[in-house]
C-alpha cells in the first residue's frame, strides 16, 4: 500500500546478537533518510511493558503455557493499537525486537502448544498484518545461551532447560524454510560485521523494492 511505512521484525533465541543488530539497522535506516519506531516484545507500551515483567519475571514462574500466550498477544494487541498501526499508517518504518515468529517459537515450539492455537490468535489480533521482512538471527543454543549468562542474570524464558530452546529453534527454522520471501535467516555466529553485512542487504532489498 502506497504511504505506508515497512514493518520489520527481528528474532532469535537468547544470545543471537539481536541489541547489536537493532542498533545496525536503525543506524541504516536514518542514513536512508527514514524515521524509524524501534520497539519490543512484549512491551512498547506501558501495558505491554507490566506484561513483560509478568512474563520474563519469577512472581508466576509455574505459569500456565496457555495463560502465557494469551498474555502475549494482550501484549500485542495493545501494542499494535498504539504503536505499530499508528506508525505504518503515518509512513514510517517500525522495527520490532521479536514478534509473533517470537510466539511460535517460544510457546508453540518451546512450549509445544503447536501452531493452531497460535494462529487462531494472530488472525484476530493481527487481522492481516504481517513483517514486510523478518531477520531471523539463528545462533547455536550453547553459543546463545553462553553470551546471554555473560550478559545478565537469567530470566524466567532463560532458565529453561536445554530442550525448550532446541524445540524453539526448531521451530524458528522451520517457519524460514517455509517463509524464505519475509524470513531471511542469518547465521549469527558469524563476525558481527558480516551479520550486519547480510542485514542491509536483505533491508537494501526490501526498500528498494526488490524483494
Amino acid at each position: 500500500m502506497r504511504g505506508r511505512g515497512r514493518f520489520i521484525t527481528v528474532e532469535g533465541l537468547e544470545g543471537a546478537g539481536k541489541s547489536t543488530c537493532l542498533a545496525g539497522i536503525e543506524q541504516y535506516l536514518r542514513g536512508r533518510g527514514l524515521d524509524p519506531v524501534m520497539t519490543r516484545e512484549p512491551g512498547g507500551t506501558p501495558l505491554g511493558e507490566a506484561i513483560r515483567q509478568l512474563l520474563l519475571g519469577f512472581d508466576h514462574a509455574d505459569m500456565n503455557a496457555d495463560a502465557e500466550t494469551l498474555l502475549v498477544f494482550a501484549a500485542r494487541a495493545e501494542h499494535l493499537a498504539k504503536v505499530i498501526r499508528p506508525a505504518l499508517e503515518a509512513g514510517r518504518p517500525v522495527v520490532c525486537d521479536r514478534f509473533t515468529d517470537a510466539t511460535y517459537a517460544y510457546q508453540g515450539g518451546g512450549r509445544g502448544l503447536g501452531e493452531a492455537r497460535i494462529e487462531a490468535l494472530e488472525s484476530w489480533v493481527q487481522q492481516g498484518l504481517v513483517p514486510d521482512l523478518t531477520v531471523l538471527l539463528d545462533v547455536p543454543i550453547e553459543l546463545g545461551l553462553a553470551r546471554a549468562g555473560r550478559r545478565s542474570a537469567p530470566d524466567r524464558f532463560e532458565q529453561e532447560r536445554l530442550e525448550f530452546f532446541e524445540r524453539a529453534r526448531a521451530m524458528y527454522r522451520a517457519r524460514a524454510q517455509r517463509m524464505p520471501e519475509r524470513i531471511v535467516m542469518i547465521d549469527a555466529s558469524a563476525p558481527a560485521e558480516e551479520v550486519l553485512a547480510a542485514i542491509t542487504s536483505a533491508l537494501g532489498r526490501l526498500l528498494d523494492g526488490a524483494g
